[in-house]
């Protein structure tokens, strides 16, 4: 997606040299999603909300329309009546995504406004109406020199994105702004202060959250 809005001579040369991966990648993904009968709901690599989020807006950078409906139509499949997710039992010990928040991003991305503000309702009814962060506390890497237990310094940078998206397209007048914007700032700057470079279990991939949170890939402009 990045290499399509690059005017550059070396992205065309790039895109072109990548389309073989590419097409693979996506031929692959159009005979195996149709397949997968549950999401996976877990904090890490293989999170399905977050890997539709990621679908949905290359399709829709590539004008895509048989990816973005079966991505979109996926993610109705599984997340359209969910109710109530257990924010509460967050993070695991080895979260670098949030369950809960990466459903409600790509969620936000399928809905028209006023259904996903009510789907919302009914999927985290304990974001508050008052402006606090301590709905939603950050974490800390307890060894982020640890490959594993570094996982949670990128939980901090993955929620603050997560939760400027879900805050994109909520209506001004929305009462849970302020609590969404008080705790996504908290995350930003708790992530951010984590991305230092001082040992390679985080330093080689927090850069790279880091970059699409303060960018802010995946909200529309």
């Amino acid at each position: 997606a990045e290499l399509r809005e690059w005017d550059d001579p070396q992205a065309r040369e790039m895109l072109g040299n990548l389309k073989p991966l590419e097409d693979a990648a996506v031929e692959r993904l159009r005979t195996w999603l149709p397949k997968l009968s549950h999401p996976v709901r877990v904090g890490e690599h293989d999170q399905t909300a977050f890997a539709l989020g990621l679908i949905l807006d290359y399709a829709r950078g590539k004008n895509d329309e048989g990816l973005t409906k079966l991505a979109t139509d996926s993610a109705r499949k599984f997340f359209l009546v969910d109710a109530n997710c257990p924010l509460a039992y967050e993070p695991s010990g080895e979260d670098f995504l949030s369950p809960c928040l990466g459903e409600a991003d790509v969620m936000r991305r399928v809905l028209p406004q006023a259904e996903f503000g009510k789907w919302l309702t009914q999927f985290l009814p304990q974001i508050p109406s008052t402006a606090t962060a301590d709905w939603l506390p950050i974490v800390v890497s307890p060894d982020p020199s640890d490959p594993k237990l570094a996982h949670l310094d990128g939980l901090n940078l993955s929620r603050a994105w997560m939760l400027q998206g879900i805050l994109s397209v909520l209506p001004a007048d929305d009462p849970r702004r302020a609590a969404l914007a008080s705790a996504a700032e908290a995350h930003r700057r708790a992530g951010l202060a984590a991305v230092t470079g001082k040992h390679y279990e985080g330093g080689h991939w927090l850069g790279s959250f880091a970059v699409y949170l303060t960018t802010k890939r995946g909200i529309e402009k």
